[in-house]
């Protein structure tokens, strides 16, 4: 599926980032580590990562590596026990929960799994909810809104509610809603879990156009295939990354650049 836009392309966020540094998440020594009752346990262990902007990551582990733990704490949903996370420059990791509200508000699109769409309100006001919280007016909410679903695809879909949908067109409208802010980063949650194959590759094909417009996405999954649409992969086990490469895919990426340098 091709990405849409009315009048115009898509704006590039990389010509938005012009003279600033590349770094866009800097992940220093985090620690997690939770106490249950008398026991210890230490979800992620000095964990060092950088990610670019326009980059497309995938972050993989099996159960129990600590990888949801550090999908929490990229998308400021938790805050590390020790260690430093600065997010576009900003310590986000001596926040307050106000603030980290608004850092997720403001940098960050979520796509989740279970799509976690309201039941009661159609396409369009789910999509327009984040810009609610932002505080912008009506009309230029429903605009916002409607250009986000008119770039999945989800033009004529707009006043269908949730179970008027099918699994993928639930997805391409959290992910209408993830970007309706033009948020720094997608973080996406196994996003083509509830999803049957040919959806899923439908899903990460839209991921991968979006990646192509300047997006920089992390996905986050326990399914090699998934993983393998993504440009690098960091694997994390024992609450340690245990390997940091570029997939086929980037690595195909990064030789047609250097012929064309």
């Amino acid at each position: 599926m091709k990405l849409k836009r009315r009048n115009s392309e898509i704006p590039e966020r990389n010509k938005k980032n012009n003279g600033m540094e590349n770094n866009l998440i800097d992940l220093k020594g985090i620690e997690k580590v939770y106490i249950m009752g008398t026991e210890v346990l230490y979800a992620l262990k000095g964990v060092d990562l950088k990610i670019n902007r326009n980059e497309y990551i995938a972050i993989m582990g099996p159960s129990g590596s600590g990888k949801s733990t550090l999908m929490n704490i990229i998308g400021c949903l938790d805050t590390p026990t020790s260690g430093e996370y600065f997010l576009n420059g900003k310590n986000v990791s001596e926040m307050d929960d106000d603030e980290l509200a608004e850092i997720r508000n403001l940098e960050i699109g979520f796509v989740f799994q279970t799509f976690n769409l309201l039941a009661r309100s159609n396409a369009l006001h789910n999509v327009e909810l984040p810009l609610i919280y932002k505080g912008l007016p009506k009309a230029e909410r429903i605009e916002k809104a409607e250009e986000a679903l008119y770039n999945v695809g989800l033009e004529d879909r707009m006043t269908h509610k949730p179970n008027e949908l099918s699994g993928g067109q639930r997805q391409r409208v959290a992910i209408a809603r993830a970007l309706v802010n033009d948020p720094s980063i997608i973080l996406a949650d196994e996003p083509t879990g509830n999803l049957d194959t040919k959806t899923g590759q439908e899903i990460m094909q839209l991921l991968e156009e979006l990646n192509q417009k300047g997006n920089t996405i992390i996905i986050v999954t326990h399914e090699e295939d998934i993983a393998m649409h993504a440009h690098r992969v960091v694997k994390i086990r024992d609450g340690k990354i245990e390997s940091d490469v570029k997939s086929e895919k980037g690595k195909a990426m990064s030789e047609r650049n250097e012929i064309l340098i």
